[in-house]
């Protein structure tokens, strides 16, 4: 699929931009989208509630773990006329890419669109930013090991700003990533998540069980993702101080460990 940039460079491409395609049967009309490239790698899977990561297929967990490029709205959607995308595009600074011509009455065309043509546009993105970066992918990890670590702990010292309910929701969050490493047989990942799992239980009160929320959380166990899932949520309602919900998730966590 090809795109023409009425505003902006593909050679040089902003991470941002306007998308637009006009009816096929009246060329008045115009669908448009936003397609945005994150500038910090992103991965959809760690937000995922354990409960459904554990119920998605490892492949499409796999493709939401590198988010590259988005299209806001997902569709090409009809609105806003040509004169003003052109006028919003001017004042924010968006390239303006036009795709062409797409029918009006195919939703999963215009769906598709959007989805393939800002996969596009990331990949142009992607190629003037690796030619532009004087720091190479290959160079990065002898980066990493000259930054002296032990001087600074952003994230120990992240965590000990967070709250108790930060703290259990960024668990709940790398306890899908752990369900999702595990799925997909990535042992780099399940042993980088775990590190980061008992850091965080660490920092927690004992009565909230992190250590246990952690083994279920990596365990290969077939009531493992449940078993994490019930012990996050003990933890939220004594947080809560809900204790007349806790004996049931207990008793359930028993009849899982019997």
């Amino acid at each position: 699929m090809g795109m023409t940039f009425l505003r902006g460079n593909p050679q040089a491409p902003k991470g941002h931009a306007i998308f637009f395609a006009r009816s096929s049967s009246d060329p008045r009309v115009v669908y448009s989208t936003y397609c945005v490239v994150p500038p910090i790698p992103m991965s959809l899977a760690k937000y995922l509630p354990p409960l459904f990561a554990a119920q998605i297929p490892a492949e499409e967990l796999r493709e939401a773990s590198s988010v590259t490029g988005m299209p806001i709205p997902p569709m090409l959607e009809e609105g806003i006329s040509m004169a003003q995308l052109e006028m919003l595009a001017e004042r924010r600074g968006d390239d303006l890419c036009d795709l062409g011509s797409v029918s009006s009455r195919d939703e999963v065309s215009r769906m598709q669109m959007a989805t393939m043509s800002c996969q596009e546009y990331a990949q142009l993105y992607a190629t003037y930013m690796e030619a532009a970066s004087p720091i190479t992918s290959a160079e990065m990890p002898e980066l990493r090991e000259s930054i002296p670590l032990d001087d600074l702990d952003a994230e120990e010292l992240l965590l000990q700003t967070m709250s108790d309910r930060q703290k259990l929701a960024e668990l709940g969050k790398l306890v899908g990533t752990a369900r999702y490493a595990l799925e997909g047989h990535d042992t780099t990942l399940l042993q980088e998540t775990r590190r980061r799992l008992q850091r965080i239980a660490n920092q927690l009160p004992e009565k909230y069980r992190g250590s246990e929320i952690v083994a279920a959380a990596v365990g290969s166990a077939q009531h493992s993702a449940r078993l994490a899932e019930l012990y996050l949520s003990r933890a939220y309602k004594l947080l809560d101080e809900e204790y007349a919900e806790i004996p049931g998730i207990e008793r359930a966590i028993r009849e899982l460990q019997e």
